[in-house]
């Protein structure tokens, strides 16, 4: 039986009825499970937190490879079948959490995350996943991996380079290193989505000398610099800062960047500059 018989399978007995408001879409393909464990590099002593566990799938073959997998699902059925299937594979390193991720105190301590080193591999719908990001890349104890399943054009997004940067990847940038590791059609799920996916791997950098009035100053700069796309930034810096666009300008280029740039146009590294002309 393949996966995609497998699962439809599993739906029928158990009453699971695929919601696109929740981004239900199962992967069926068994190469791409297998292009997540070998992006997310695990060891037998790691925690892994799941986010989006479906069926279960892909849990079963990171509790193989980890140390503790923690999978949290929002879904009730889902979560209740992942329970039964976990007894039944008597995977005893495995926990399942019936709660929306978003909801969860990282501090707890029943999650188990809170003073140990983690990775996360997740399946995200596009809506929640700038909350999701944004909540895990400023977290106190940020997980040192993760790998995500997203829309294609998300991840594109995420990992773009100068000239094409936007908030997102800004933000995203300034916390991490992204990368994508392989592209996911979407006749590899089921039902098929409208648009194709990606895997991709957000590796945290090492813990800088970074206070939270630093991260402040960054992206309340950063947000002036996107708050009008069509704009040369030294129009949007002028209006957010209050200064006359010539001040602008003179800041951009004593940090050394092009007086005629745009938001879009400018690394983490060049933000950092601008904010040095600041300070």
């Amino acid at each position: 039986m393949n996966l995609l018989e497998k699962t439809k399978e599993i739906c029928h007995l158990h009453g699971i009825y695929p919601s696109r408001s929740k981004g239900q879409n199962f992967l069926i393909a068994e190469n791409v499970y297998d292009e997540i464990i070998l992006a997310a590099d695990l060891a037998k002593d790691d925690t892994v937190l799941e986010v989006g566990p479906g069926l279960g799938f892909l849990t079963a073959k990171l509790a193989k490879v980890a140390g503790k997998v923690l999978a949290v699902e929002l879904d009730d059925k889902l979560a209740a079948y992942l329970r039964d299937a976990i007894i039944a594979n008597e995977a005893d390193n495995v926990k399942i959490f019936n709660e929306n991720i978003l909801d969860i105190d990282l501090k707890n301590t029943k999650y188990e995350i809170r003073n140990t080193k983690y990775e996360i591999v997740a399946n995200l719908p596009y809506n929640i996943t700038s909350v999701f990001l944004r909540k895990f890349l400023t977290s106190e104890n940020k997980p040192e991996l993760l790998v995500l399943m997203l829309q294609k054009e998300v991840a594109e997004r995420i990992c773009a380079k100068p000239g094409d940067m936007s908030l997102l990847a800004l933000s995203v940038q300034f916390f991490a290193e992204p990368e994508i590791v392989a592209y996911v059609p979407k006749e590899d799920f089921w039902p098929m989505p409208a648009v194709d996916s990606a895997i991709i791997k957000i590796r945290t950098r090492n813990k800088e000398q970074r206070t939270s009035d630093d991260e402040k100053a960054f992206f309340r700069l950063a947000k002036f610099g996107f708050s009008a796309k069509r704009k040369m930034l030294k129009n949007n810096l002028g209006g957010g800062l209050h200064i006359a666009p010539a001040e602008a300008e003179k800041m951009l280029v004593a940090a050394g960047l092009n007086p005629k740039a745009r938001a879009e146009d400018l690394s983490v590294e060049d933000w950092g500059k601008i904010i040095e002309q600041r300070t």
